[in-house]
């Protein structure tokens, strides 16, 4: 698939971007619905590359921001090959700065900025976008598709963090605005039954359409190829309902050749 590096404007200044789009015979002029995903706590990397462009080769553009941006391009930190769970506590010790500083108000502005960016892109077609998180991109999924009604169909979380909390801007306590069709793929302990329960029910006052789902044998980063947590059959249930839910939420988007 075709990917480029981008730099998308923000309140705060210039934030890198990855963006993988189907490789069309009309040399890419037949529009795609848009994508915007949203990484894990370790950012953008080789493995969400991949699963960019895995997505894309399903007719859509997909684009990848460099959450950090404010800290410097991706990557921040150095990240070894393979992160494994004897380095994972010391990277996480690295980032956990970086992802504490990524306040709501922060993220609210880039949601801002990468919707208007993605839609504005010649290779995106009109009409709705869907937003994918992985990890502490859940939440941020979450608070995307709450902000902006009318502009995201869909959201699809994997192994969320942090989506119940005690703080008033939990991100379940923020989801009023929500109209996008949700699934959330949870692996085995990513939330306890209180938390599950308390999310649901937020969704359910929402008055949303969703799928809560745990993944049987999996652990949390079930998705992610380059750490221990890595589960074949888990990344293949993720597709499995990811894309059906691309397909019946960003029908009307996709281009004659899509």
């Amino acid at each position: 698939m075709p990917t480029k590096t981008l730099q998308i404007p923000t309140p705060d200044g210039l934030a890198d971007a990855f963006a993988a789009f189907p490789d069309d015979d009309d040399g890419g002029s037949t529009p795609h619905p848009g994508v915007l995903l949203y990484t894990d706590a370790f950012g953008v990397r080789p493995v969400l590359a991949s699963m960019a462009q895995e997505l894309a080769g399903h007719g859509y553009y997909v684009l990848v921001p460099n959450l950090y941006y404010r800290h410097g391009p991706a990557p921040v930190i150095e990240l070894p090959a393979h992160i494994g769970e004897d380095v994972r506590p010391a990277v996480i010790g690295q980032l956990m700065p970086l992802i504490d500083a990524h306040t709501t108000e922060r993220a609210l502005r880039d949601a801002d900025a990468y919707l208007t960016f993605l839609a504005a892109q010649p290779e995106v077609s009109t009409g709705p976008s869907a937003v994918i998180g992985y990890c502490v991109g859940v939440g941020l999924a979450l608070r995307t598709a709450a902000a902006h009604p009318g502009q995201v169909a869909a959201v699809a979380g994997f192994h969320p963090g942090f989506l119940v909390t005690d703080a008033p801007d939990s991100p379940h306590r923020v989801l009023d605005g929500l109209t996008a069709e949700v699934h959330l793929g949870l692996s085995e302990h990513d939330m306890r039954p209180e938390a599950i329960a308390a999310l649901n029910g937020a969704l359910d006052a929402a008055g949303a359409t969703y799928t809560t789902e745990i993944y049987p044998g999996t652990i949390h980063g079930y998705t992610m190829s380059d750490t221990d947590a890595f589960n074949s059959a888990g990344l293949q249930r993720h597709w499995a309902r990811l894309l059906p839910l691309l397909a019946r939420t960003l029908a009307d988007g996709r281009g004659a050749g899509a």
